[in-house]
């Protein structure tokens, strides 16, 4: 087979192996009939992701990684039990809202990972974001203060972002 063929049947190696894997795990056999099947979702899903053409990814400060996985680690345990106590003793005063957001953040890449750090972490919800003005509107289960939700998005995870892919 030569190089070319195989670079378009398997485009993303990596990938294809962990689906291949998942499936199997999944299924918990290693007949032949899940082996093939597993085996074309992997291939199917290579493919897939080579023609979505994901830009390559760069990224600058790797250490800066683990410092903020630690600190969302933490952010979600501390959310967690915010989220408890909204629901286990509501107050008048707590209320939930739209905030927006503006961002520096152009990366997609960037994008997708404060993302999920905002969709992971109990009560915020990434809502949408304005490409043309930067802005991400989240949504906040106990907004109390506007600007405090504003300055944790830009300082805890943005700037860390920024720095990680910029």
């Amino acid at each position: 087979m030569s190089r070319r063929l195989l670079r378009w049947v398997l485009p993303h190696p990596i990938l294809s192996a962990w689906l291949w894997l998942m499936w199997l795990l999944l299924e918990q056999s290693a007949r032949p009939g899940p082996l093939l099947v597993g085996l074309v979702v992997a291939l199917l899903g290579g493919r897939a992701m080579a023609m979505l053409q994901p830009q390559r990814v760069r990224i600058r400060r790797p250490g800066l990684i683990l410092k903020l996985a630690g600190a969302v680690l933490v952010d979600v345990a501390r959310s967690n039990l915010a989220v408890a106590l909204v629901v286990l003793k509501p107050r008048p005063e707590r209320h939930a809202g739209f905030i927006r957001v503006p961002l520096a953040l152009r990366n997609p890449n960037a994008l997708a990972a404060l993302a999920c750090i905002m969709t992971a972490t109990p009560g915020t919800a990434w809502v949408e974001f304005d490409v043309e003005d930067g802005e991400l509107l989240l949504h906040v289960l106990d907004l109390v203060d506007e600007a405090d939700w504003v300055r944790i998005v830009k300082d805890r995870y943005e700037q860390p972002l920024l720095e990680i892919f910029q």
